[in-house]
């Protein structure tokens, strides 16, 4: 059976790649299915199911289940060529009349097994629901009330969405960090799953940025990936759960951080990332930039450092390496001076002054390379130390 995606791609890095469905398509169609069961009496192999990006899916019925006063739909999670840990996973909705008496359909939404809690504020949802983001929560509304329309059915409905597999997979996503217990979330906004999609990772950036912000984390803490989360935690009076990891992209971090109304940032990170903000780079992946060596020796070149020394330099494969040669031949700081001087320029400009900001760059071989900023006040300020 076709489920509406078999000619949905996306081109990534050259490479043709399907697209799936979110959770919160899963969750409506099983909820679209177990209203027409209850209402009707009648089982249910597929449904149809628009979503918001327009495409219309035609979901299987995996599971159905009857009780006295309920029906519980599955419908599997497909999430095509995403690495996405739901894939599989089997999404539940348990449908109940409420209110046979009511003359417009209620449709009140709850999350069961697998689904988390949000325990912490600033995200989609407030403190206490189960996290089903808004927009799943308006597909499954909407679904539920055109099926009570059709048979004409006016009282209120129960739906409760569960995702057993749920437990251990938020085990190996951002939810615990985020403060969302017990589970997963029930997510998406088109409905659609595009794989590797940089728009999900920065929306889930802002969602721990917003926590954080909410929590009254008025200064932030920000690395790119673990290597800075190492380094924080062995180097500096700072605890690995005060971070949030930024990726690649340090420039939206900072835009997101200023509309969320934060005060400051302390950045940290390995400097084979951070070198490339010397040359205003504020998306440090190498498909966007791989300018590592040609900001070392145009800056090494200015100092007024040998010609011959950077021409090795040039040709190294790592900033270790690099660092490894200037460290040799007793000219490291003399090239990290300037460097870390246009890196504070250039993120600070990125901030139009909004903030107050702090980089630490180092190498895992050579320890700290170079600090610029407010570093020293930031450290005080994020960790709880009276400045």
């Amino acid at each position: 059976m076709r489920n509406g995606l078999e000619d949905k791609f996306v081109i990534k890095d050259n490479k043709k790649l399907q697209m799936g469905y979110t959770t919160g398509s899963c969750a409506a169609g099983a909820s679209r299915a177990a209203t027409i069961m209850l209402l009707t009496g009648n089982d249910v192999e597929y449904v149809n199911l628009m979503t918001p990006k327009g495409f219309e899916l035609t979901l299987e019925i995996k599971e159905k289940e009857r009780g006295a006063d309920y029906v519980k739909c599955a419908v599997e999670k497909f999430s095509g060529d995403d690495p996405d840990v739901t894939n599989g996973a089997y999404v539940y909705a348990k449908v109940s009349k409420t209110n046979e008496g009511g003359i417009d359909n209620k449709v009140h939404i709850d999350g069961g097994l697998g689904v988390g809690r949000v325990t912490k504020p600033g995200l989609d949802q407030p403190v206490g629901n189960a996290a089903i983001n808004h927009v799943p929560r308006e597909m499954i509304t909407a679904n539920v009330r055109e099926i009570c329309e059709d048979f004409e059915y006016f009282g209120d409905i129960d739906v409760e969405i569960s995702i057993p597999a749920g437990v251990e997979l938020a085990k190996k996503t951002f939810n615990p960090r985020l403060g969302i217990e017990g589970g997963i979330s029930i997510l998406g906004t088109s409905g659609i799953v595009e794989p590797m999609s940089e728009d999900a990772l920065i929306a889930s950036i802002r969602a721990e940025l917003s926590m954080k912000v909410s929590g009254g984390a008025e200064y932030l803490l920000i690395t790119p990936g673990n290597y800075g989360t190492n380094y924080l935690t062995t180097q500096l009076p700072l605890e690995s759960k005060q971070a949030v990891k930024c990726s690649n992209y340090i420039g939206q971090t900072i835009d997101m951080a200023i509309e969320l109304g934060a005060k400051g940032i302390l950045f940290v990170g390995h400097f084979g990332k951070f070198v490339k903000l010397a040359g205003g780079v504020m998306n440090t992946h190498s498909r966007y930039a791989d300018c590592r060596m040609d900001i070392l020796v145009a800056n090494g070149l200015a100092a007024g450092l040998d010609p011959e020394l950077l021409k090795k330099v040039y040709t190294c494969v790592t900033t270790d390496d690099a660092v490894e040669m200037l460290g040799e031949a007793g000219v490291l700081e003399t090239v990290m001076e300037p460097i870390m001087k246009k890196m504070l320029f250039y993120v600070s400009n990125r901030a139009y002054g909004q903030l107050k900001l702090g980089i630490i760059t180092f190498s895992n071989v050579h320890g700290e390379l170079g600090k610029a900023g407010d570093v020293d006040e930031l450290i005080k300020l994020i960790g709880g130390i009276e400045v």
